[in-house]
């Protein structure tokens, strides 16, 4: 059964949100994780794709914008309007909305910061999963 970690973050701006979903892809891809990231819009996923590439001075992480039928794709894919194939074992979240895919993963990550509407939309998906039963943790992040 697919496990559901909310990261709740200390912070209500958008950049801190995006460069904690870089850090947590970052880390499940050396974990030896595939990952997709699940993004808000296609700006969004502009912006996220272009973080990956510099939220780290020494490194980057390997990644792409999905499409379908990808020869070789690389461990971490992104997108807002696609449902990625199976094999990734992660996915983050960062619409507003529980993803129709998201039982295709073995972990969920859902990434909360101060943001009121924000906040607003993760208490409905955090009710969608518990309702259904699936194990759900908590972490508090500082910085």
């Amino acid at each position: 059964m697919t496990e559901v970690d909310f990261y709740l973050l200390k912070d209500d701006s958008a950049r801190s949100r995006a460069q904690f979903a870089c850090r947590l892809a970052d880390k499940a891809c050396r974990l030896g994780n595939r990952v997709f990231i699940h993004t808000e819009s296609a700006d969004q996923t502009h912006q996220l794709d272009d973080l990956l590439w510099t939220f780290q001075q020494s490194s980057f992480v390997p990644h792409a914008v999905y499409q379908n039928e990808q020869d070789n794709p690389p461990p971490v894919q992104l997108a807002h309007d696609a449902e990625p194939d199976a094999g990734s074992q992660v996915l983050i979240n960062l619409a507003a909305d529980v993803p129709v895919f998201f039982s295709r993963f073995e972990r969920v990550a859902e990434l909360v910061n101060d943001y009121a509407d924000i906040r607003r939309q993760s208490r409905k998906r955090y009710s969608f999963y518990k309702d259904r039963g699936y194990p759900l943790r908590t972490h508090e992040i500082k910085s």
